[in-house]
């Protein structure tokens, strides 16, 4: 038996700048929205085949993702059932979307796919910036993936509503939700295309 009827998971790595368009869109989602019963978000990160179980014991699954459509930088994809494994296989710009495709594949396997999948996808602008933010470009359609999001539970039979108060518990750990991850940000004459030193420091140089 299924246990949890809707999975909302945002995959992605924080680290590469756009890369973490899911996290944060799962993290804005958990920060606006209250969830009903039956509804489960997760921040995947790069868990790869670890989210396995996750995803076999949900029945339908809503995932967000940066992919590499080929389309504009910003542009914003909507992705349903055999489309979204498709994608996974002939776009793979990191090793997450690799491992995410072969979650996918080990739930067909095991017989337990969830019975709806559905993707909400951006075209990623820069991902070469070890310890970078979002984009401009990517950063403005968090809100329009997160909507769309809200609408697509809705089709399925959850009725999320506006949060009035900040959730109990954060979803990103200490240090990485996106308003003190981005205002520790070095400026630009500091940060490097290669990396930022919060990341390349080593302790005791």
């Amino acid at each position: 038996m299924k246990q949890t009827p809707a999975l909302v998971l945002g995959i992605g790595n924080l680290l590469w700048a756009d890369e973490g368009f899911g996290v944060r869109c799962v993290e804005t989602l958990d920060a606006r929205w209250e969830l009903p019963p039956g509804v489960r978000l997760l921040d995947g990160g790069t868990q790869g085949l670890y989210l396995v179980n996750d995803i076999v014991e949900a029945e339908r699954v809503l995932v967000f993702d940066a992919i590499d459509f080929g389309d504009p930088p910003g542009a914003l994809r909507v992705l349903e059932g055999d489309d979204v494994p498709r994608y996974a296989i002939a776009k793979k710009m990191s090793m997450h979307q690799t491992g995410f495709q072969d979650v996918l594949a080990a739930a067909e396997l095991m017989g337990q796919s969830p019975r709806e999948i559905v993707l909400i996808g951006v075209q990623p602008a820069q991902l070469e910036d070890f310890g970078g933010s979002l984009t401009p470009l990517v950063s403005a359609r968090v809100d329009d993936a997160v909507a769309e999001a809200v609408l697509q539970l809705h089709r399925w039979g959850f009725r999320p509503w506006p949060r009035l108060n900040p959730p109990s518990e954060p979803l990103m750990g200490p240090g990485l939700d996106r308003a003190r991850y981005e205002a520790g940000r070095p400026s630009e004459e500091d940060a490097w295309r290669i990396g930022d030193r919060r990341v390349l420091e080593r302790g005791g140089g």
